[in-house]
This record gives structure tokens, C-alpha cells and sequence, in this order.
């Protein structure tokens, strides 16, 4: 299978288009073409990397992983994956939880996934790859943590000053010599732009091998497709009626590859994103006009973003507004809703959510009767709540315990390094630690 930028050029090989990250020209890796599959492809797939085997087999046909893909992906779901229905009589719904991983956050998927790719195809100790990622909180520790120690690979993470958690920030800033961690005056959105910035700068690419592990590589997207086509093809299995899927998104990855899953044949029914106060999407749907903006700081933080990246990919793959909000729906969700929803959450359910999973309970809960009814919903729990304490614990009243993985974490010493949002502060600081 061969991959193109968004904004054209000749096809890449999918281990090229790993490897880069994003595509010369500033564009986005897609797939020429999608394969796929029917339900009865997947019979005898029990297990999660057994669906993936299935599912990304056409991906990798011609890449030198291809025998490697067994063992990739058993380190990749090393840990479960769990559908918790809700004890709701309101219709059907489910929490896919998505935080047992190494950080407590979906990202340990993707991130575990492209290093487990990446060390592979590139781990070169004598030209080591640089791996570049801005994180609005939950990213940029899935990927130190995969890419920790790791020979021939390099990370550097990019997070704003002052606009993620102190067990945020600790997860960016716990790791080995071969990650940096710069704490960046900025939104998101400037991390973002200078990651880009970077990756198309030809001195220090030639310098430091650059590559991506955010959410423009495609191959964090491929991996969390299989996570949704698992969870629907249980769900249809078992009930023979298709799940809808509520998504808190920022940057729009994890959104588009449960639409990527859906595009390919899986049984998925509705699926609504759920954003917070940063309405770039929401009001794209309802002006036809795409403005990005910057960012503003709400209480789901991991989705502050004003100019999320993957609407480039998601438009090239399916098309503009007019298209996408026939086939998708979206909704916002301010900081007072998260609040009320995160307590109403504990008193109804018994247990606390973070504020991303937040959005998509409340936004489920918007839904009319007959929505409910109609359709079975599977609602996203992308992080675990204990890394929002400070938030999450005043609006329940007693403390969330400590997952081990995230508990062995904050128990490390930390250490990052301030720079202006620009090129040569980010430069500077390379240079200073990797030489």
C-alpha cells in the first residue's frame, strides 16, 4: 500500500511515510486508497492484536515490518482494553476505556505502537532518529515512555507552560537522557507549529534525522483503528446491531481513526465528536467556514486546540463540511457542563471520570430519547482521572486512587527546559543536550 500527502506529490511507501512524519511538502500522510473488509474477515479474531493482525495486514504488505507484526503488536496491547456498560435504563451505553496503559491515557496505544515500528526500521545508534511531538498534555508522556532508552531513538517533547497538570507535566518530564522536555511560552498550538517548523527546516533535519510522533504520523492513527473495530465488531457480534461512537477530540486523531475503521467496512453506526470550548470544529459544521484560532485553556486540556492538524487528512479522505456533517456529528461542551457532568457521573455511577470522558457522557446525554433508543452507544474514556486530581477530587469530595503505572511515574525525578515559541530557542536547546 502506497500513502500521499494531503497536498499531493508522488506516493510514499507506508515505511516511509512512518519514518517521515509528515510529508515534504507540509501535507499529511493518507492511503491512496482504504482497503476493505467485511465482518467475516475478522472471524476467529478473539483478541485485540488478533484484530489487528487482521485489519492492518493490507497496510504492511510491502513493508519490511511485516514479519515483525506479531510481536508489535503484542507489545503494543500489552494491557486491556475494557467496554464497561453503564448502569443506565436510558438505551445502551458503554465506556471503552481507554487508560490502562503505561500513562494512564489512549495515547499508550499509538505511541507504543510507532516505537515499536520505529526502533525497528530506524534504531540506529550511530544516527540516532529524533522524534519530534508537541503534546496538549497526554501525548507527549505516551511517547517519552515509549521511546524511553530505546537504542537509536531520540524524543523531544514540546508542551505550553502552565496549560497541563502537575501529573501532566511530571509524565513530560520524568525520562531518560534521550528525552528532552521544553516547557514552551505558548498555547498548544505554537508546540504544534514549531514541530512543523522544525520538520521542515532542511539544517536541523539533516542534523537530527527529525521525525513525528504526534497524530500526523499515520502510524498512530493505524493502531488506534483497531481498538474501535474491535469494540464494534464484539458489540455487533453479541447484538447484531451496529454501535455509535462518541469521541472527545482536539486535534481530531483518534476521531479519524475510528472514522478510518468505519470507512473500511467495520460495523460502526453514529459517530459524534465531542469538543470542549475550543469550537474550531463545531462552528466549521455550521458555518462551512474553516477558521482556526487560538487556543483557550478549559478543564479538558488534552483537547485545547484551535487548529487541529488532522482536519487536513480528514477533508482529503472524505471531504469538506457539507460532507462531514452528513457523516459525522459534533458538539461543544464548556468547562460548567464538564464540572456538573464529572459530578453527576459519581453520584449515578459510582466511580470518577476525567474531564475528556467528560464531554462525551454529557454530550451522550444530550442526545434525544429516540437517539437513544435507536442506536447502542460506545462513549470514549480516554484518560483516567487520577492524572486531573486537582480538578477531579474537589467536585467529588474523596481522593481517586493511584493506578501503579502512573503511581511508578510520579515517583521519578523531573526535569525540563524553558524556551520562547520559536526555532532558534527550540535549536538552542537541542544542541545544548544532544550536542
Amino acid at each position: 500500500m502506497q500513502f500521499v500527502s494531503t497536498r499531493g506529490g508522488s506516493p510514499v511507501s507506508l515505511d516511509a511515510a512512518l519514518v517521515n512524519g509528515i510529508a515534504d511538502d507540509g501535507g499529511l500522510y493518507v492511503p491512496i486508497e482504504l482497503p476493505s473488509f467485511a465482518t467475516a474477515d475478522f472471524d476467529g479474531a478473539g483478541t485485540i492484536p488478533e484484530v489487528a493482525a487482521v485489519l492492518l495486514r493490507p497496510f504492511f504488505t510491502d513493508s519490511a515490518l511485516r514479519d515483525d507484526m506479531a510481536q508489535i503488536l503484542a507489545e503494543t496491547f500489552s494491557f486491556p482494553i475494557l467496554s464497561t456498560p453503564l448502569p443506565t435504563n436510558d438505551g445502551h451505553a458503554a465506556l471503552l476505556e481507554l487508560y490502562h496503559g503505561p500513562t494512564a491515557a489512549f495515547k499508550d496505544v499509538g505511541a507504543g505502537f510507532l516505537a515499536a515500528c520505529l526502533s525497528r526500521l530506524e534504531g540506529d545508534e550511530a544516527a540516532p532518529l529524533t522524534i519530534l511531538v508537541a503534546t496538549s498534555g497526554d501525548t507527549g508522556g505516551a511517547v517519552a515512555a515509549a521511546f524511553n532508552e530505546r537504542p537509536g531513538m531520540r524524543v523531544v517533547v514540546l508542551f505550553p507552560e502552565g496549560r497541563v497538570s502537575a501529573r501532566q507535566a511530571h509524565q513530560l518530564t520524568c525520562w531518560s537522557d534521550n528525552v528532552l522536555s521544553l516547557s514552551v511560552q505558548g498555547a498548544f498550538d505554537d508546540c504544534q507549529a514549531l514541530v512543523k517548523f522544525a520538520l521542515a527546516d532542511p539544517v536541523l533535519s539533516s542534523k537530527y534525522r527529525f521525525s513525528s510522533a504526534n497524530s500526523i504520523n499515520i502510524g498512530r492513527l493505524l493502531p488506534q483503528s483497531t481498538y474501535y473495530a474491535n469494540a464494534s465488531l464484539r458489540h455487533y457480534d453479541s447484538t447484531g446491531r451496529k454501535p455509535g461512537f462518541v469521541i472527545p477530540t482536539g486535534n481530531l486523531g483518534n476521531a479519524l481513526a475510528c472514522i478510518m475503521a468505519r470507512e473500511m467496512g467495520l460495523p460502526i453506526g453514529p459517530i459524534v465528536l465531542a469538543t470542549n470550548a475550543n469550537r474550531t470544529i463545531p462552528d466549521y459544521f455550521e458555518t462551512l467556514q474553516w477558521l482556526p484560532r487560538a487556543s483557550v485553556q478549559t478543564l479538558a486540556s488534552a483537547m485545547d486546540v484551535g487548529d487541529p492538524s488532522n482536519m487536513e487528512r480528514l477533508r482529503s479522505m472524505l471531504g469538506d463540511a457539507e460532507v462531514l456533517r452528513d457523516c459525522l456529528g459534533v458538539t461543544s461542551v464548556d468547562d460548567t457542563q464538564i464540572e456538573a457532568e464529572i459530578k453527576r457521573d459519581f453520584a449515578e455511577f459510582g466511580f470518577a471520570t476525567c474531564p475528556h470522558t467528560a464531554t462525551a457522557i454529557h454530550t451522550w446525554r444530550q442526545f434525544d430519547t429516540e437517539l437513544r433508543a435507536e442506536t447502542d452507544w460506545i462513549l470514549v474514556a480516554t484518560a483516567h482521572p487520577a492524572k486531573f486530581e486537582t480538578i477531579v477530587e474537589p467536585l467529588i469530595g474523596v481522593a481517586v486512587p493511584l493506578p501503579k503505572e502512573l503511581a511508578e511515574i510520579l515517583s521519578r525525578p523531573s526535569h525540563s527546559v524553558a524556551i520562547n515559541a520559536d526555532l532558534d530557542a527550540l535549536a538552542v536547546a537541542m544542541a545544548e543536550h544532544f550536542g
